[in-house]
């Protein structure tokens, strides 16, 4: 007997468990507004904003974050410039030939080779072909940097890679291999 009004308690309680479900309303969420954000269409009319619009400009003379802005422009009259006019921020202390040395070895070895001979993994393997030798080239220590902040040529800009901390140090290193050629 007592085994028959387990079993009609445990109905009673499926049944009325499940009864309370409701499969079209939704169940009670924790935070609702992190599941459903008041989402604004970029570019679309509203009265809140400046204009009339979502999508804003930034403010004038804005900065993005992380960027430092660099004078000379992309040209080859900013090359020049800096070539004659840049230079380093560094002074003695901070010009740590190890760190420009290893950075040197992470990015620009492969094609300038271990020397600055032009002779890198990936132009011995003709990958690339024409990478100067620092002995070849009147080079100054603005004209490093802008290369690695702009690119020429072949050669890319490496301004998201290396901070310009890093760049200096790096046109440091160049010197001083240009130095031992």
């Amino acid at each position: 007997m007592k085994r028959i009004y387990k079993i009609t308690l445990l109905v009673g309680i499926t049944i009325l468990v499940s009864s309370c479900h409701n499969n079209s309303a939704p169940n009670y969420q924790y935070f609702p507004n992190m599941y459903e954000s008041v989402a604004y269409e970029p570019y679309t009319e509203a009265k809140v904003f400046k204009g009339g619009k979502e999508g804003q400009l930034p403010v004038e003379g804005t900065i993005n974050r992380g960027y430092e802005p660099y004078e000379y422009e992309n040209s080859t009259a900013g090359y020049e410039l800096a070539k004659a006019n840049l230079k380093s921020p560094l002074d003695s202390i901070e010009k740590n030939s190890g760190k420009g040395k290893e950075l040197f070895e992470i990015y620009c070895i492969s094609c300038h080779g271990a020397t600055g001979n032009g002779k890198g993994k990936l132009v011995e393997r003709e990958k690339f072909l024409g990478v100067p030798s620092y002995k070849d080239r009147e080079i100054t220590e603005g004209s490093i940097f802008h290369v690695e902040t702009y690119g020429l040529n072949a050669m890319g800009s490496h301004a998201n890679q290396l901070s310009a901390h890093e760049r200096w140090l790096v046109a440091d290193y160049v010197l001083k291999l240009k130095s031992q050629l």
